[in-house]
């Protein structure tokens, strides 16, 4: 029980800098859409996207094979090998984008504006060349270091933000400390605009370089090739994954604005429509975060006890308190979906489409069983079968989009995303009792999933007009369905314990 209170522990530690960051993230579209009208914000947020597929072949792969090599090598090897491969080719990569930086913004129809895709050229090599520093930090069990360092550039980001894109442009514009503007006009530039955004990411990334100094200075430049070679054959199919992974989670969006039919949705055309559903996946976030926070500590704890003889046990159980959590998480959000689309959806044209958060909930749920199900093919270093499921995975999400979204509108890119992430869970399963055989109690955790899912669409049959009313009952619900969870858990801890 020791090693399982370790991984709870690191995982609350990561939650802190992941759950922050992602949440204060969400709160900075308030500042940016204020600022910037709609077609700047598709600007960034398409580079952005860009940047999530750049990041893995940036890193392709790396930061999972330094985990894995440095149970073969030791850590300072493994440190230096894969830090070395990082640096050419981030060199390589960032040289390029530079050099090609105005080709690369008139293609996607930015003429003139090559300095955006410099700062992601730069945003991007600083993240490549802090992943495995980062990695070395979570390998050596330092969950604090990496949650402060996370938290700092997290709550810089969103200081540069406020200053350049309320403070200075307040003082700029004349709405406050008018006095400051000569000074002011030495930093902020209006013409910049959404370059801001991307400008104080890469001043908060950069200053995560001073604070990682002391795991940086460890690194010293080593390229063997006959040690580097069986990383890498390791690694590169984790980029085909990563990159059909982001498919799975980008496609939908873009084939709803081409495949809704006009008029599904009265008075909204398909990129409203698109707007609504992206609008409310972000309320999902409350299970993707735990997931996230689980993931960083996770992955180096299947590598560590990947040679225990009683490996199997520990993920099972893993797998079991896992799956009780997020089902907790699945019922709560879900419950309160009306609630939390008041708080955070703050018109009412958004909150139609709140009907997809359930939906997305138990997607992301089958996910986070998926990634608990998907250690076996590292640590048997068989990661081609990532690749291969993700691929699965890739080719029946367009399908099923393709086919759902001109009769269900948003509701069918959830379905879908469902639909695909329980085939990723059997396919994990599937292949993994056959290579690396755990002792999954599968009846418990359908029972969990099930029983969670009933709660849920039983809540839908009692609804009460007045909000607190409806409010109240909906906690009650909540706590009649964690009773029972608590009470045969509760029993399960005893009988272990009398054995």
């Amino acid at each position: 029980m020791s090693v399982l209170k370790k991984l709870l522990s690191d995982t609350a530690l990561y939650g802190i800098s992941s759950i922050l960051g992602r949440t204060l993230n969400y709160f900075l579209v308030i500042l940016h859409t204020a600022v910037f009208a709609s077609q700047e914000f598709g600007i960034q947020s398409e580079l952005y996207i860009y940047v999530a597929f750049l990041q893995i072949i940036y890193l392709y792969g790396m930061e999972t094979a330094f985990f894995r090599y440095s149970q073969k090598y030791d850590i300072a090897e493994a440190y230096n090998l894969t830090m070395s491969s990082i640096v050419i080719s981030t060199t390589f990569f960032t040289i390029l984008l530079l050099l090609f930086s105005e080709n690369i913004a008139f293609a996607l129809g930015y003429a003139g504006r090559g300095n955006l895709i410099r700062y992601v050229a730069y945003i991007l090599a600083i993240d490549a060349l802090l992943a495995i520093p980062f990695a070395r930090l979570r390998q050596e069990n330092k969950a604090k270091v990496f949650a402060l360092t996370k938290i700092a550039n997290i709550l810089l980001v969103i200081g540069l933000n406020i200053f350049f894109l309320w403070f200075c442009k307040g003082i700029f514009e004349g709405n406050f400390l008018a006095f400051l503007k000569p000074i002011i006009l030495l930093i902020y530039s209006p013409d910049l605009g959404i370059g801001y955004i991307f400008l104080a990411n890469l001043l908060a990334n950069a200053f995560q370089v001073l604070l990682l100094y002391r795991t940086l200075l460890q690194f010293r430049f080593r390229f063997n090739w006959q040690k580097f070679k069986p990383i890498l054959v390791y690694a590169y199919p984790l980029i085909f994954t990563g990159l059909a992974g982001m498919v799975n989670n980008l496609i939908d969006r873009l084939m709803l604005k081409y495949y809704l039919p006009v008029g599904f949705y009265a008075g909204k055309n398909s990129i409203e429509a698109m707007g609504i559903y992206a609008a409310c996946a972000k309320l999902s976030i409350f299970m993707s975060l735990a997931i996230q926070a689980f993931r960083y500590a996770a992955e180096p704890f299947f590598f560590s006890q990947a040679q225990d003889k009683n490996a199997p046990q520990v993920f099972a159980r893993v797998m079991r308190y896992f799956i009780i959590v997020c089902c907790m998480i699945y019922v709560l959000v879900s419950l309160n979906t009306e609630i939390l689309g008041q708080i955070f959806l703050r018109k009412a044209e958004y909150r139609a489409g709140l009907v997809v958060v359930p939906f997305l909930l138990l997607g992301n749920l089958l996910l986070g069983i998926y990634f608990n199900l998907s250690a076996w093919f590292k640590i048997t270093e068989k990661t081609y079968f990532g690749t291969y499921f993700s691929f699965i995975g890739a080719f029946f999400t367009i399908f099923l989009n393709f086919l759902l979204i001109p009769h269900l509108g948003y509701v069918g890119c959830a379905i879908s995303f469902v639909v695909v992430s329980l085939l990723m869970v059997v396919l994990g399963y599937a292949y993994g009792q056959k290579y690396f055989p755990v002792p999954y109690q599968i009846n418990n955790g359908l029972g969990h999933i099930f029983w969670a899912t009933l709660v849920i669409i039983a809540s839908k049959f009692i609804q009460f007009s007045d909000f607190w009313q409806n409010f109240v009952w909906l906690q009650i619900v909540f706590f009649i369905y964690i009773v029972p969870i608590i009470w045969i858990e509760k029993q399960k801890i005893t009988l272990a314990k009398s054995k």
